[in-house]
């Protein structure tokens, strides 16, 4: 099982100074961040992608070749690459790209994202999300695996006789999980193709989870990928830490109340309540993130939101050391046990290599 962080990169005023951060800034920060990630023994650092203020990372692919120069083991990934608003041409050239600079030690996350004027502003229509994501994913999943792609649809340009450069490295396309929050049609696409899905697994409850988790193992198997308990599915989440929980609500609770995302509604004690984020000791933690497998069973992928809310990197820096140094090495130890045999790992560049060649040798 692999555990990391996500990131969305925004720019937001720290509610006990007033002091906002610079994008230069900020920008730095996240790669300090993933920096500490693989020196705390964390196995993923995950981006997110926008266009619009109050954040930053506008290009995934740029920041994380910069972060794979820097790390030998951290696997690099998105939190969101849009799939409706880029051209499946760009992500494909993109992302095998880095696939060959970070030799295989990267994935990504396609997701609609959450920020309506994103649509116009690269001339597409929000009210075709759905199909532009559909349709968008159809071409890049052929782009990866053919050489010569002839292809027609409805919202770009048809291609004759086009080849997608670089071919992904070893020939393997990378690991694509399909991020969404409540959009059954992507959990469909992901059960579809084969393909990993996250769940973001913040603002919802148990019970959402559930539903979303298990529609997409159950067509997972119904498209003859495997068994419902094999398929690869990856959930969210959101921490703070401090040694007494006390001292963890007592300097949360001014960044929760003004916060972008959730602030100004539900009190921290509600939302902590009803929805996975958890407020507390590293103990806490363990507690309640290892009772996500209760409603997503056995799963592959944990990756924890941290420095969001305009929380200083000096504090997200020592989240991070509470995170690798006491709560990682349990829920590895506690996950693993009684963990059913053909239950797979998290797909990695040397497993899929692994299968593909596998696969070659018994047709050969």
């Amino acid at each position: 099982m692999q555990f990391g962080i996500f990131t969305v990169g925004d720019v937001t005023p720290d509610p006990t100074t007033g002091r906002t951060p610079t994008e230069r800034e900020r920008i730095k920060a996240m790669v300090a961040i993933a920096l500490k990630a693989e020196e705390v023994g964390l196995d993923v650092f995950a981006t997110g992608e926008h266009h619009n203020p109050p954040f930053v990372p506008s290009s995934p692919t740029t920041m994380l070749g910069y972060i794979a120069a820097r790390t030998e083991k951290l696997v690099l990934s998105t939190s969101t690459t849009l799939i409706t608003t880029n051209d499946p041409v760009k992500i494909a050239e993109d992302f095998a790209m880095l696939q060959h600079l970070a030799d295989g030690r990267m994935d990504l996350m396609m997701g609609r994202g959450n920020t309506g004027p994103v649509y116009p502003w690269f001339g597409k229509d929000i009210r075709q999300g759905i199909n532009l994501a559909v349709e968008n994913y159809a071409l890049l999943h052929r782009l990866w695996r053919e050489d010569v792609v002839d292809w027609e649809g409805t919202f770009r340009t048809p291609l004759q006789g086009f080849t997608s450069t670089p071919r992904p490295l070893d020939d393997v396309p990378p690991f694509v999980w399909h991020g969404s929050i409540r959009s059954p049609e992507i959990a469909e696409q992901a059960a579809y193709y084969g393909d990993g899905f996250f769940h973001n697994n913040i603002f919802w409850p148990a019970d959402h989870t559930k539903r979303m988790v298990e529609l997409y193992r159950n067509r997972y198997a119904h498209y003859g990928h495997g068994t419902p308990e094999q398929a690869i599915v990856g959930l969210g989440g959101q921490v703070f830490m401090r040694k007494n929980s006390q001292d963890a609500v007592r300097e949360f609770r001014p960044y929760f109340d003004v916060a972008p995302v959730y602030g100004h509604g539900p009190s921290l004690e509600e939302f902590t309540a009803q929805t996975p984020l958890t407020v507390g000791s590293p103990q806490q933690v363990i507690e309640k993130t290892l009772a996500f497998r209760d409603y997503a069973g056995d799963y592959q992928r944990q990756l924890f939101l941290m420095d969001h809310a305009g929380l200083p990197l000096k504090t997200v820096l020592e989240q991070l050391d509470l995170l690798g140094e006491e709560v990682v090495p349990v829920l590895r130890e506690e996950f693993a046990k009684n963990r059913p045999a053909d239950v797979p790992d998290a797909p990695t560049h040397s497993s899929l290599l692994a299968t593909a060649r596998r696969k070659e040798g018994a047709r050969a």
